[in-house]
């Protein structure tokens, strides 16, 4: 690290801004096709051995697609040392590194006396397909809001400053407006002198009129070991094995293996423990006692572990998202029991909590011993070391009351997409938040949202914007809801307008609304973008031919544009026309055709085509697919097909079962 300024301090207690150099992959800009059809993953099947609440919470909530957020994708696995803003929160016992331009990741935290770093710190930023908008990296505390999955803001900016508490201890403060629920969220972190305890207050603010569906996990990644032993106080969980189905299993277990030990896991799994006491927490502890200890109020109930097993496959994955590093597990607190429900939020309603993260000092002999019970008494003592119920009581009253001091020092901006929020508020006389802890500044407001910005404030400007707009060019943004239908429509027709209309009306599942704006805006003048919203219809209904029609001329027109090229090569393979697949490629630049997602797509069709010769060609070329999605098994499905028999070799082997 490199220092750059101190920021605040207390006694003992230190906040400092400083750069750390870090091998990252970098993420380009937003793809600029939208979100539109149904894309996101459908919930496990969940058992009949469930309780109804679960069933309840899992009823509801799930989104068509994360619209009106953009696809963060398209990165690569070449790393460049790069500097990175952080801010080290320290007193005389813990220092907590977060990275607030990479969704506010807490990256570590680590005892200032031993040296003893308590959470698995990846030594590079590797993106992979396994967030809602594609782009994750593994490591550190990250903070997930809105739907199941890793969260939209995960490797975007936080807005973050540092705030003087009524007791003058510096803390760190970030927050950003969440664009699918409408909400904001903020994160306040703080050493205290003489704390053994990280504290991070999080509170979330719904300003709408109706209750939205809530979500909320917060994910710690630590190293595993065979020596590293899940304790957590519960004797049953709820598991999955992304077998499809989530069931009721014992803890600790010991058939075929000991639950609360990942290191014996041959598969990826997911348990989400049944807690049986008023205070959550859990703990990952190693062969000297030691190890992250996770402690929260009542409003953060839900506890879990994430593995990804023995296997070559969860080894690949560990692999491929920390080439550099070693193995790691999650352990993970949430505001559900588990990951397959939401919570309503009611109208107008704040909810926040205090978590604390500290080391668990635990007595070895007691943690890893046969006596389950002994272990979950034990560990449930020592978590008074890191915040006892009373101090958890005083923590969040103190933070509740913190949580809108204005902030002193600026030290990240994150997205316009909040002073836009409150903008269209105020014209429209819808309740907003108070701002004074949380500003969203006017000076946020970028070339993303400007278009929007003109509808509420310039009327003119932006009619003549969606009149001149390049139809070869595609929008920076778009957004969703009746007012800005609503704004829309007061616009001269043309080509942008009624393709945004018809954007609007597609994310919501009006079909034929969409088709008809998507006809307008074509007739207007022509676009790949247009193009493809109808061949996306077309998809949704069933009519593969017509899909890959549609989808093959937008790709036509834009041949540069990756998404449209895989989306239609994708068709056409749908539509049992590989051999118009392979067509697609010959106007298909050699930069996008070398794309390895492409690649696989035209070994796919080759195959099909009865050319096996020219599959297996590309397959020992060497396919990569920097955001293969979690649990895709294309490659190795693929491998199987061209050499049946063979054993899948290692780089294509990302098989979770």
């Amino acid at each position: 690290m490199t220092r750059r300024h101190l920021v605040a301090e207390r006694g003992a207690s230190v906040l400092r801004v400083t750069t750390m150099r870090l091998p990252c992959a970098p993420v380009p800009p937003d793809d600029p096709v939208p979100l539109v059809d149904r894309t996101l993953e459908a919930p496990f099947e969940l058992t009949d051995d469930l309780p109804d609440r679960i069933r309840e919470g899992a009823s509801f909530g799930w989104p068509r697609s994360m619209h009106p957020y953009l696809m963060q994708n398209w990165y690569g696995r070449d790393r460049v040392d790069t500097d990175l803003t952080c801010v080290v929160l320290e007193n005389e016992h813990l220092r907590a590194t977060f990275l607030p331009q990479l969704g506010g990741r807490l990256w570590s935290l680590t005892d200032v006396g031993t040296g003893r770093e308590l959470l698995y710190r990846n030594p590079v930023v590797q993106p992979a397909n396994l967030a809602l908008r594609n782009a994750w990296f593994a490591g550190g505390v990250e903070w997930n809001i809105g739907t199941r999955g890793h969260s939209p803001h995960t490797v975007s900016p936080m807005h973050a400053a540092s705030v003087a508490g009524a007791d003058g201890v510096p803390s760190l403060r970030m927050w950003e407006f969440e664009r699918l629920r409408r909400v904001v969220y903020q994160v306040d972190a703080r050493l205290a002198p003489g704390s053994r305890a990280l504290v991070v207050h999080v509170r979330i603010q719904n300003p709408n009129d109706e209750a939205v569906p809530m979500y909320w996990w917060s994910n710690a990644a630590v190293p595993e070991r065979p020596d590293v032993r899940v304790i957590v106080p519960a004797t049953h969980a709820y598991a999955t094995s992304y077998d499809g189905t989530v069931r009721e299993v014992p803890v600790p277990g010991h058939s075929p293996a000991d639950r609360t030990r990942p290191s014996q896991s041959a598969h990826a799994a997911d348990h989400f423990f049944v807690l049986d006491r008023p205070r959550p927490w859990i703990a990952a502890v190693d062969a000297s006692g030691h190890g992250l200890a996770q402690v929260s109020t009542r409003r953060l109930p839900g506890r879990k572990m994430f593995c990804w097993g023995t296997e070559a496959g969860g080894r690949r994955w560990q692999r491929w998202l920390s080439p550099e590093g070693g193995n790691y597990l999650e352990i993970q607190a949430g505001l559900a029991a588990t990951q397959f429900e939401h919570l309503a939020m009611p109208a107008g309603a704040t909810w926040s909590w205090v978590e604390a993260y500290g080391d668990v000092a635990a007595d070895p002999a007691v943690v890893h011993g046969d006596d389950w019970h002994a272990a979950i008494e034990h560990v449930d003592s020592r978590m008074d070391r890191v915040a006892s119920a009373e101090a958890l009581a005083e923590m969040l009253e103190q933070a509740e009351a913190d949580a809108d001091v204005a902030p002193s020092t600026t030290i990240c901006t994150g997205s316009g997409w909040g002073a836009l929020e409150r903008v269209v508020r105020a014209r429209t006389g819808r309740a907003w938040i108070d701002e004074t802890g949380v500003p969203f500044s006017i000076g946020t407001i970028g070339p993303e949202q400007q278009l929007w910005h003109d509808l509420v404030q310039d009327p003119a400007s932006a009619r003549r914007a969606l009149l001149d707009a390049d139809p070869q060019v595609p929008p920076r943004s778009y957004m969703v809801g009746e007012v800005w239908e609503s704004l829309l429509t007061r616009a001269d027709p043309s080509w942008a307008r009624d393709y945004h209309l018809g954007v609007l009306a597609h994310a919501t599942g009006d079909l034929a609304l969409a088709g008809a704006y998507y006809r307008s805006s074509l007739a207007h003048r022509p676009s790949a973008w247009a193009l493809r919203g109808l061949g996306r219809i077309a998809g949704e209904q069933g009519d593969r031919t017509v899909a890959a029609d549609l989808l093959g001329k937008a790709a036509a027109m834009t041949p540069a544009e990756p998404t449209l090229v895989v989306e239609a090569m994708a068709a056409a393979l749908d539509a049992e026309d590989a051999a118009g697949a392979l067509r697609l490629l010959d106007a298909v630049p050699a930069p996008v055709r070398e794309q390895g997602r492409i690649a696989l797509l035209e070994a796919r069709a080759a195959l099909a085509c009865g050319r096996r010769d020219r599959a297996a060609r590309i397959l020992d070329r060497g396919i990569v697919i920097p955001d293969l999605r979690e649990g895709d098994t294309s490659l190795s499905d693929l491998w199987l097909q061209v050499h049946p028999g063979e054993p899948v070799p290692a780089g294509y082997d990302f098989r979770m079962r």
